[in-house]
């Protein structure tokens, strides 16, 4: 009985055979405070290297501090905000924002029987300044993270939401990134932007992109990617309006005639998460179901596992619609090893004016054909290069060969991003049926309810303005590659009369422009110029083509499938379009509630197909600040216990499942 005794301690004690016995003693809050303060801390001691901090239910704590010494595991149930006007710095293995007490290391999952809380209550918070109180300009506040001995390194380091609400807010930017608004040539050390910005200092790392196409091999993640490319790096000495100071020459020319313009990023924010060895071990950040939060203006670098499913520098994992409200924008997400900014199984979302350099595989990336109405508006996607397909992966055909932009479901909006100088392609389209792949999936309708659909026959939320430039391969691949000649390409797709419409393209300097293989395409003012190809084998099946333009393309039409029952004819886009019906709402998103002592500014996001009438909050018009409503605002005298808004668009589409959050 003795021996039974003391084997059950030592089994307590020593937890089984696991490397309990080698942790750290937690260390816990004993009340609201600053991280400095003794008083804080039960025991009145401060957390040091190797701690297992916790913060308790109900206290806030504002991390005051700038440390190199790695805290083992932070484990957020009450409040940790980051000091606004301090420059800080917080090393540390694992943060994990959820509630309890338990000091567990798992660095992915969520437990099980989580929930979110009731509307009201309090959530874990993490905040590394907030939309309201942004971390100032001229301070820093950043997260190193550190890998620690004994965790599991395919899902640490990291920081992970667990139906709390985690927050990166740095000091904002007039733009992220914009066009040249002079030509750059070799040698220069001073460069004219296209408008004057705010926000940009001497310091800041700065990309120009390639307006010459790279070479046709395809780059690595290493050394070669500067031998085959002419984009470049820099660093910005000076600012004054639209002219940048550089540290030193230019290598090559950047063009900037007419429509055809290289881009300038900033790389630079004052809020940084990072991997603090990414040579040892990356690290990576995602939300989960039930979250909440956003990021505006903040750097995301060195993070991603490579190789790894689901550990990516930035994730939205199986959020459903439980996080709409919540957007990144103006983030700087940069050499990733395994994408830049995933969203997976979540809608809603908003992801404007992000800045995507270097990435492993597909850059912005939507990965299991069942995400809906995110909204993707004037964004960057510079370098996503050649990956490897990722164990275990939902869609099995897609090869992860370097995509800016990649998805399997079209019913989400992208508008005004630019992709430029990826090792396969711009934009990229790619579903199909196969063995080990149905595309009848449970997505959410426009009224709020789930259905099963096939997502081959779902048109685009809206696809304008965009742009694809310096690509090896192709700048928009629409259905290929599945693998190229599958016998369903074309026979399951959006019905003629709500076909994949793409409004204003540009694509340039690049080998195949347009790759259209889906059935019900309708090309509304495209510009081509400088291709090897122009449309590249199309199918040509209830296809129409207005106002398309090339230039300096020798192969304007390059054919490869016929419409069933021809034999040896060319076929060609239909003369007469089939009139389109317009039966799809607006999608509207309030992004941020801001109070006043006269009341109450909300602002957000809106996406349509067609022409956005109105957008009402709580029945009092927005006011558009952007072409359609991709932005509009409204400021109400008093504050509301809820707010509702509602688009409506020219068809007289009233939005069925409005966005409503509480005051």
């Amino acid at each position: 009985m003795k021996t039974l005794l003391l084997l059950f301690v030592a089994l307590v004690s020593c937890g089984a055979g696991s490397p309990r016995q080698k942790e750290p003693v937690g260390i816990r809050s004993a009340r609201s405070g600053p991280w400095s303060a003794v008083s804080t801390w039960e025991g009145r001691q401060l957390p040091k290297a190797g701690d297992r901090v916790l913060i308790r239910t109900g206290h806030t704590v504002t991390y005051d501090v700038s440390s190199p010494e790695a805290i083992r595991l932070l484990r957020i149930a009450g409040t940790l905000t980051f000091a606004p006007d301090k420059d800080t710095r917080l090393d540390v293995g694992l943060v994990r924002i959820q509630a309890g007490e338990d000091f567990s290391e798992e660095g992915f999952d969520c437990d099980m029987h989580l929930m979110a809380p009731a509307a009201g209550m309090a959530r874990p918070a993490l905040e590394v300044g907030t939309q309201a109180v942004p971390i100032v300009a001229g301070k820093s506040a950043r997260i190193r993270l550190v890998a620690q001995e004994g965790m599991d390194k395919e899902s640490s380091p990291g920081i992970v939401c667990c139906a709390g609400r985690m927050e990166f807010h740095g000091a904002p930017l007039s733009r992220t990134w914009l066009k040249l608004g002079m030509p750059a040539n070799v040698g220069d050390t001073t460069v004219t932007l296209s408008e004057p910005v705010t926000g940009w200092k001497p310091g800041d790392r700065l990309i120009l992109t390639a307006t010459t196409r790279q070479s046709k091999e395809k780059k690595t993640f290493v050394a070669s990617v500067a031998n085959s490319t002419q984009t470049e790096e820099r660093t910005l000495l000076g600012v004054s309006g639209a002219t940048l100071t550089l540290d030193k020459p230019l290598s090559f020319a950047h063009l900037a005639e007419g429509n055809y313009r290289a881009d300038v990023a900033n790389l630079s924010r004052n809020v940084v998460v990072e991997s603090a060895d990414p040579q040892k071990a990356r690290g990576h950040t995602m939300y989960h179901r039930g979250s909440r939060g956003s990021i505006s203006y903040a750097e995301f670098r060195h993070l991603g596992k490579e190789g790894v499913l689901g550990r990516y520098s930035l994730h939205f994992h199986q959020c459903g619609d439980t996080m709409r409200g919540s957007s990144v924008i103006g983030a700087s997400i940069w050499d990733s090893g395994n994408r830049w900014l995933t969203i997976h199984g979540t809608n809603y979302l908003v992801v404007r004016d992000c800045v995507g350099y270097r990435s492993i595989g597909h850059g912005f990336f939507l990965e299991n054909g069942t995400e809906v109405y995110n909204i993707l508006d004037r964004n960057l996607a510079v370098q996503a290069l050649n990956g490897k397909p990722l164990p275990k992966q939902v869609v099995p055909f897609d090869k992860n060969d370097g995509s800016g932009f990649w998805w399997a479901n079209s019913l989400n909006a992208f508008t005004r991003n630019v992709a430029c100088d990826c090792d396969e392609y711009g934009y990229f389209f790619q579903v199909a049926k196969t063995p080990d792949f149905n595309p009848t999936l449970a997505i959410q309708q426009h009224s709020g309810l789930l259905e099963s659909v096939d997502i081959r026959t779902l048109p685009f939320l809206c696809f304008d303005d965009n742009e694809a430039h310096c690509q090896r391969r192709h700048a928009f691949n629409l259905g290929g590659g599945v693998p190229f000649g599958a016998p369903n390409i074309g026979d399951i797709s959006p019905d003629v009369r709500h076909p994949f419409v793409i409004r204003n393209l540009r694509l340039w300097n690049v080998h195949w422009a347009i790759h259209p293989v889906a059935a019900s395409v309708r090309l509304e003012g495209v510009d081509i110029k400088n291709a090897d190809y122009g449309i590249w084998r199309p199918i040509y099946q209830n296809h129409v083509y207005q106002n398309l333009t090339m230039s300096d393309v020798p192969v304007k039409t390059h054919y490869a499938f016929v419409e069933r029952g021809t034999e040896n004819q060319p076929p060609a886009p239909r003369s007469e379009p089939v009139p389109l019906s317009d039966d799809f709402p607006p999608v509207t998103v309030i992004t941020e509630l801001q109070k006043l002592p006269s009341g109450v500014v909300l602002r957000g996001s809106a996406a349509d197909n067609g022409k956005i009438l109105s957008v009402k909050i709580n029945g009092q018009e927005a006011r558009a600040t952007a072409p359609n409503f991709a932005t509009w605002e409204i400021q109400l005298p008093r504050a509301s216990a809820k707010y509702t808004s509602v688009g409506v668009d020219s068809a007289g589409n009233i939005e069925k499942n409005p966005h409503v959050i509480t005051g």
